[in-house]
């Protein structure tokens, strides 16, 4: 019996993986976190800044519809592939009291999770070729899903000194006769920054008047802090509403990441061209999931409330425990639950026999010597930063930070 093939062509000479496919990285943040709870299980105290995940259980009402859902029978069937109706008609209703924005359930897509809504989004609306502005730092999986979609990702860079926001000059200097479609985050995975509502409104206005799709990705919109304020760019410019898609999903906001529910809701024709791919791609969501979902936007907000309240605690104590660490510099994150500070003056400098000359370097030297995990900056398309997650324990974050201080405190 011959040995199968490892060889990256096979005997026809043809590749044995899609270059499509194959061109595809692993997400950098589930890889981070996999490898810390790797080390965990091998008996390292290893703490972990990498996953995006709230550390709560999901509240106990959602829990028990879930139960009472797997009982039923209905359930126990195919339903429609764009979802129940009634989670349709609850998430127009959830849409139109957060956001204040009107929109119909045959306008909703409920998909598994919100990487499928990206992904489906790009893929309705992307031609070969098509550009999209995609500002940096972005999310580690919208580049991989607009190239798989057959897009071209455009990076519109920020940093620190404008609090990781894109203006409309940034924005129209970046485009282009193939630009379609501008990827909009706020608040932000990975910065926290959150676009206070004129220039939500300006970069609205602008996408109206040179006829640019806007996907927007409103996933951690009840996660803000302090004075800042999330909106909806189509509630704010409603003529954009014809050309744009919102993203959204329970997991931030009910901490129900493993229950893979999340959502689209945009034109009706561009519903209805994703939910034709998504009826041979996946067809119906798990239905109990779905139930799960339909208690928890119909339901109260209270837990969400207090959980809130957590990350505004754990946000203002990691800014506080980074910005004492000698060549990091970490801007206050005003949405979603994470930190973005810069690194950059570390690099080049000594540590434990090391000189790291890449955020990814020391990112791996904090891991060995501190077994403290942390996301680099390469990861969101911009190098010299670390990403932190507070979503964690307050007892492991002040430890984990303050590991990773005596660590930075070496560098010489």
């Amino acid at each position: 019996m011959a040995a199968p093939e490892t060889q990256s062509e096979n005997n026809t000479g043809k590749p044995r993986i899609s270059a499509r496919v194959g061109g595809i990285a692993e997400s950098a943040t589930l890889a981070v976190d996999a490898k810390a709870k790797a080390l965990k299980a091998a008996g390292r105290p290893v703490i972990g800044f990498g996953a995006g995940e709230p550390d709560f259980p999901t509240p106990k009402p959602i829990v028990d519809v879930a139960a009472a859902a797997c009982a039923d029978p209905r359930n126990h069937r195919y339903s429609p592939a764009s979802g129940l109706p009634e989670l349709r008609e609850a998430i127009a209703a959830k849409t139109k009291r957060d956001s204040q924005y009107e929109v119909e359930p045959s306008q909703v897509l409920v998909t598994n999770g919100g990487k499928q809504a990206v992904y489906q989004s790009f893929a309705a609306l992307l031609d070969p070729g098509d550009e999209v502005l995609l500002p940096a730092p972005y999310w580690t999986t919208y580049p991989e899903a607009i190239a798989l979609a057959g897009g071209v990702p455009v990076v519109v860079g920020t940093d620190e000194s404008t609090g990781y926001l894109a203006s409309v000059e940034q924005l129209e200097a970046a485009r282009t006769p193939r630009t379609k479609v501008l990827l909009f985050n706020s608040p932000s995975n990975p910065t926290g920054a959150v676009y206070p509502p004129e220039q939500v409104e300006a970069i609205g206005r602008w996408a109206v008047e040179h006829g640019i799709w806007v996907i927007t990705d409103e996933i951690y919109e009840h996660l803000v802090y302090g004075g800042a304020e999330h909106v909806s760019m189509p509630a704010v410019v409603p003529e954009l509403a014809d050309t744009c898609v919102v993203l959204n999903g329970v997991a931030k906001t009910y901490a129900m990441t493993g229950w893979r529910v999340g959502w689209m809701i945009g034109p009706a024709d561009v519903i209805k061209a994703a939910t034709n791919l998504q009826s041979h791609l996946s067809s119906n969501v798990s239905n109990v999931s779905q139930r799960a979902a339909l208690e928890a936007v119909s339901g109260s907000l209270d837990a969400v409330d207090a959980m809130r309240e957590a990350f505004d605690r754990r946000r203002r104590k990691i800014v506080e425990l980074l910005s004492a660490i000698p060549g990091v510099s970490c801007p206050e994150p005003q949405g979603a639950f994470y930190a973005y500070p810069s690194v950059k003056e570390l690099l080049g400098r000594e540590i434990r026999g090391s000189r790291p000359q890449t955020s990814v370097e020391l990112a791996a030297l904090v891991l060995e010597h501190a077994e403290v995990a942390v996301v680099p900056g390469e990861a969101f398309g911009t190098p010299g930063y670390f990403r932190l997650s507070y979503a964690l324990g307050d007892d492991d974050l002040a430890e984990g930070v303050r590991r990773m201080g005596d660590l930075l405190r070496e560098a010489k």
